[in-house]
């Protein structure tokens, strides 16, 4: 029986105090890996690392990655510092606040786009000189099913989520050559704060109780719930390891159906 061994790979986890982020962590550090983990929250991260297998070999950064440039800085400090080569990066963090594309003001479209896509694109500098000197990365973006099909009152997300899926596809061209490949994980409707905002402010707006929104949004998914977020992990797990070698550029929808699209 095959099964995911990340034993002597290092990972950078986006967004890893919480969510989608923290159970990617849970569930790479259970394969083997060791990890770095990055959010805002030094707390929060400090209380993630004491908690996973093999604490002392995981390192932290608390960092806010919409400002861009400071971040992959403090990235690029660490790990000179600690001399840490990365083979893997799941890219994820927090998405921008719900609300209609054409009401969002000019600001919230600009910050959008320097904490994902500059950002991204600044910690793929620091990031891809280890995995090419390996001949080994995998580049793990968490992004959206709206990736696919734009979901109501998520303007600017959808707007800065496609952004990145077509740099991804991008790069996974590009440094297919070095063994790195590039792939965009897109999450349906997931148990995370980031789901409760989304469904308090539709229940706000539509004037109805939060439980009943949410039985609207489960009624739409084929498999009759919302995602755990380590089902979402173990995806990524997958695509980080050395099994999903063959396996790049690719969109992979995690949300039990619910896209209509193939």
């Amino acid at each position: 029986m095959l099964s995911i061994d990340l034993q002597g790979k290092r990972a950078l986890i986006g967004g890893a105090s919480r969510g989608i982020g923290r159970a990617c962590a849970e569930v790479l550090a259970r394969a083997g890996a060791q990890l770095v983990l990055l959010s805002r929250n030094q707390e929060e991260l400090q209380a993630l690392k004491k908690s996973l297998p093999r604490a002392n070999e995981h390192h932290i950064l608390a960092t806010d990655l919409s400002k861009a440039e400071e971040s992959s800085q403090a990235l690029q400090n660490l790990l000179d510092k600690q001399g840490l080569e990365l083979h893997i990066w799941v890219n994820n963090s927090g998405g921008p606040a719900p609300g209609a594309a054409h009401s969002a003001p000019v600001e919230a479209y600009r910050q959008a786009f320097e904490q994902h896509l500059v950002a991204s694109q600044m910690i793929l500098k620091v990031v891809l000189p280890s995995m090419r000197r390996q001949q080994y990365g995998r580049i793990i973006n968490i992004i959206s099913t709206s990736v696919r099909e734009p979901i109501p009152n998520l303007g600017v997300s959808n707007t800065i989520r496609a952004a990145v899926a077509n740099w991804a596809k991008t790069l996974s061209r590009e440094l297919a050559p070095w063994g790195i490949t590039v792939n965009n994980i897109l999450p349906g409707f997931t148990q995370t704060e980031r789901l409760e905002q989304i469904i308090q402010k539709r229940a706000e707006q539509e004037g109805c109780p939060t439980e009943e929104i949410a039985q609207q949004m489960i009624a739409q998914v084929p498999a009759g719930r919302f995602a755990r977020p380590e089902e979402v992990a173990y995806a990524v797990a997958f695509l980080a390891s050395p099994l999903a070698s063959y396996i790049n550029g690719v969109h992979l929808a995690v949300d039990g159906g619910r896209l209509h699209s193939a």
